[in-house]
């Protein structure tokens, strides 16, 4: 199965999978105080999760069958 995907979208994956990332290294980080440390990751863990479902959806909607003459 091929995905052709737009810069814009590939973008868009990559920044929400960049904040999910950061969140979380955040969690285990220990040079920011805890009270602060903890809602900024945990706000970028629930925005990088939030906005995974809508883009999976959006790529798989993308997806084209491969051809018969593909396998020969």
């Amino acid at each position: 199965m091929d995905v052709t995907l737009k810069p814009g979208l590939l973008g868009l994956i990559v920044g929400t999978r960049a904040a999910l990332a950061f969140g979380v290294g955040l969690l285990v980080a220990s040079r920011i105080p805890d009270s602060r440390r903890r809602s900024i990751a945990l706000t970028l863990i629930g925005i990088g999760a939030a906005t995974t479902f809508p883009l999976v959806r959006s790529v798989l909607s993308r997806r084209t069958p491969e051809s018969e003459s593909d396998f020969v």
